[in-house]
């Protein structure tokens, strides 16, 4: 083996990512065609990559891997509580809720049960169980953004909230159970009830802190710069999963609740924040998928193939729609947003991670699992995410939301401004197509500044006519928005 001295070491090691990485993104867009989730994508390189007949590479450090993907899922879940509305947080808490903690022990119990049936022993059937009950929002919205698709508010918000919250909990079994495989007889209902309260509890508690914390700090600071703002932010995310974690609670959940809390509240050059974080999030998936195929030895996942479909069927077919139907029967949800919602709970990386809990142990069979559990995630990313599309419009589910706009525009400020830019469809129903902007009753402070028609922007001006498909900026202030509303409708992307 060829050793290589500084600078020449680094330089092959970031030609090796950049090759990676750009491949991954650049064959995602095959990924459109087949309805998979893109982050397969990233994961199938990886595998070619490390496979010894195809890339050569040879990389076996599970615990880098787990630093890696412990990074990233602190990165993409950060980013998803920036992006989640408190209101709807709020409004389907409780079966959100119910689904991350009975949904989760439930879907493990019975993948459990028909691991067990399968010819695995108890120990290993119950942490299997738990490594693959949490579901991957990431990977459901990457197949809906990729086709077009714009879920109905209510199965969108639940699958989100329920798998922002849902991960702790699966961390939490994962935990405790590789411990009892380690240390057998140290496992007791009263360690796992405790064990559960101080996480969710402490993780919880100190989102909040920290997310209103941030709130505090970013409304006061005055940095010399708009480019240090998601660096403050990025630093407020490290430290609520690393100070979390260090007081005994769980770090996933805090990120995700500081990023909610920090999400619904001012932020400076907020665009560019959330911009910035979006690429994080996206770096943070396309870097873990990549070193968790580089973990794969296709020739190990082929001698665990017939196992891993079959419990890849389990899951899909029986464990999680007849968990999701147990736990939202109360809530009053129809039938085919209960079907959907069951249906669609697609793994990612989150159990893929979980795997190398046991392997960092040293709990015996640990290989087997993690190969069984990456089969699983890989399965599940075909059968349901390669139906998602064909499912939502099976059971009419889709929004019935305006088109994006193919241009956006946004005002972006150190300090909250008065007055608001909001953005209108012109849709048939508002009776505005055909009218001149002049012959509009826009009040004194109020005025439409850009109009995006297709590929074309429109200075507004009186003669200026609507027409159905426009999408109209218009500058208001608060006290004139219920005015603005009455005329123009909804805004886009409001609640």
């Amino acid at each position: 083996m060829i050793a290589f001295s500084e600078p020449a070491a680094t330089a092959w090691i970031l030609v090796i990512a950049a090759v990676l990485a750009g491949v991954a993104v650049l064959l995602a867009r095959a990924s459109e065609r087949v309805g998979v989730p893109i982050v397969l994508v990233f994961l199938l390189v990886g595998m070619l990559a490390g496979s010894e007949r195809l890339g050569g590479l040879r990389f076996h450090d599970y615990r880098l891997s787990f630093r890696v993907g412990t990074v990233a899922l602190v990165l993409i879940l950060f980013e998803g509580g920036l992006n989640t509305s408190a209101a709807a947080l709020r409004r389907y808490a409780g079966p959100a809720l119910t689904l991350a903690t009975f949904g989760v022990v439930g879907t493990g119990a019975i993948t459990a049960a028909a691991a067990r049936a399968l010819g695995f022993d108890w120990p290993h059937a119950v942490l299997l169980g738990a490594i693959v009950s949490s579901t991957d929002a990431a990977a459901i919205f990457a197949v809906l953004r990729s086709s077009g698709i714009q879920l109905r508010r209510r199965v969108g918000a639940t699958l989100e909230a329920e798998s922002g919250l849902n991960d702790p909990v699966a961390i939490v079994l994962t935990t405790l159970l590789a411990a009892s495989l380690v240390h057998p007889g140290t496992l007791a209902a009263g360690r796992v009830a405790g064990a559960f309260a101080m996480q969710l509890g402490v993780g919880a508690a100190a989102g909040a802190l920290l997310g209103f914390g941030g709130r505090w700090l970013l409304k006061r600071v005055l940095l010399p710069a708009g480019g240090l703002y998601p660096v403050l932010t990025l630093s407020l995310a490290a430290f609520a999963f690393g100070a979390a974690t260090l007081v005994e609670g769980s770090g996933f959940l805090a990120v995700y609740v500081a990023g909610v809390v920090l999400g619904n509240g001012p932020i400076p050059y907020r665009t560019s924040v959330l911009r910035v974080h979006d690429a994080l999030g996206w770096l943070g998936q396309v870097a873990m998928f990549l070193v968790l195929g580089l973990l794969a030895v296709p020739a190990r996942l082929m001698a665990v193939a017939p196992v891993g479909i079959a419990l890849a069927l389990v899951l899909a077919c029986v464990s999680r729609p007849a968990v999701v139907a147990a736990c939202l029967a109360p809530f009053g949800y129809p039938r085919r947003e209960i079907a959907y919602i069951g249906w669609v709970g697609l793994r990612g990386a989150v159990p893929i991670v979980l795997a190398l809990i046991p392997l960092l142990a040293g709990a015996p069979g640990a290989a087997r699992l993690f190969d069984v559990v990456f089969f699983i995630v890989v399965a599940n990313a075909f059968l349901p995410g390669g139906t998602v599309r064909w499912v939502t419009r099976r059971l009419d589910l889709e929004a019935n939301e305006p088109p994006p706009a193919p241009a956006a525009l946004a005002i972006e400020s150190r300090e909250p401004l008065e007055g608001e830019l909001l953005s209108f469809y012109v849709d048939e129903a508002l009776g505005l197509a055909g009218q001149q902007i002049a012959d509009l009753p826009i009040p004194d402070g109020t005025s439409v500044t850009v109009i995006v028609r297709g590929r074309t922007l429109i200075a507004p001006k009186g003669p200026t006519v609507l027409e159905v498909g426009d999408h109209v900026y218009v500058l208001t202030r608060a006290p004139d928005r219920p005015i603005v509303e009455l005329l123009f409708g909804r805004p886009e992307g409001g609640e």
